[in-house]
């Protein structure tokens, strides 16, 4: 049996939010909005605020598209909420986007799992800076664990720097992560429907692949073919689904790597809710494979009435 638009009712994008990635999900919820809207849904946009749960509860909403990046929305706390509420939901459940928004908790479970990811060090002060240059050495990366759009994020290349480094995460985040440079290639893996898309492979100009390079400018390479042999993009796409099933998540996201010169790749993040803008990886991935943007939204928007949540 078909699904139809009316199959899902009324429905919420999710958007906006009070985590630092704010101005990138109003971009990417009036992108899925638009998309939906064109595939007959009955959608309607929703500027999140604190007062979130009043306004589902007063909207007659039949279910939600969360469109929320960072924390409050992308970490398990809407979905929390949602639970609540019983209403069916996109994407990853509570304990899948709270695993996957938590940089540290996801590399320590890949590492006992055996999955590869680079070394780290949690840097609780400006005590821990000995031991996280003794382990991982120069340069390194430093980060805040629970942003997302490279927020906060900084290439450390000798002693002096570690510490404004550290500032700059400790800014956004009370937990902040050490992790060894891994010199190499960036790819990433779109999963949706249990199921990897085309790998992508990134190249820019700036050091690092930053917010600036995400959503800002248009100097950023994005390659689909990949380059890589058959072989190792299966590898790779197989890799991403153990990463993404290993933390608990579901429906859809994206994982990103390092490939390194020996061709070794390291798992970096998993994203629950990435960018759906025009400079958005998982909408271009799924192009490569033939499915066009408002398909998409429809595929995702699916995955809450398969999922019976």
């Amino acid at each position: 049996m078909s699904i139809q638009a009316a199959d899902f009712g009324k429905v919420a994008v999710l958007m906006g939010g009070w985590s630092a990635e704010r101005a990138v999900s109003l971009k990417s919820g009036a992108a899925v909005l638009a998309g939906l809207r064109e595939k007959g849904v009955d959608a309607h946009g929703v500027d999140t605020g604190r007062d979130i749960c009043e306004v589902l509860r007063k909207g007659g909403f039949d279910r939600v598209f969360v469109m929320l990046h960072g924390r409050g929305g992308e970490d398990g706390v809407i979905q929390g909420l949602l639970e609540t509420l019983g209403l069916p939901y996109t994407g990853s459940g509570v304990l899948g986007s709270a695993l996957a928004m938590d940089k540290m908790r996801s590399k320590q479970l890949w590492s006992a799992l055996g999955l590869p990811t680079p070394a780290y060090r949690q840097i609780r002060g400006e005590e821990d800076f000995d031991d996280v240059v003794e382990a991982l050495g120069f340069p390194l990366m430093v980060k805040p664990v629970h942003e997302g759009s490279s927020i906060g994020i900084s290439k450390v290349e000798d002693a002096a720097a570690l510490q404004p480094a550290w500032a700059l995460a400790r800014g956004f985040d009370s937990v902040v992560l050490a992790e060894r440079w891994i010199a190499g290639k960036e790819y990433t893996v779109a999963v949706l429907d249990a199921k990897a898309l085309p790998v992508i492979r990134l190249e820019t100009p700036h050091e690092i692949y930053d917010y600036a390079a995400k959503y800002e400018t248009d100097t950023t390479g994005y390659f689909i073919p990949s380059g890589l042999p058959a072989a190792a993009e299966s590898r790779m796409q197989e890799l991403a689904l153990q990463a993404f099933h290993a933390v608990g998540a579901s429906g859809w996201g994206r994982v990103d790597f390092m490939v390194d010169a020996q061709g070794q790749p390291w798992l970096v993040e998993v994203n629950t809710v990435p960018g759906m803008t025009d400079h958005s990886l998982v909408p271009m991935a799924a192009a490569a494979a033939g499915m066009d943007f408002p398909e998409l939204v429809w595929r995702i928007l699916c995955g809450s009435l398969e999922n019976g949540q």
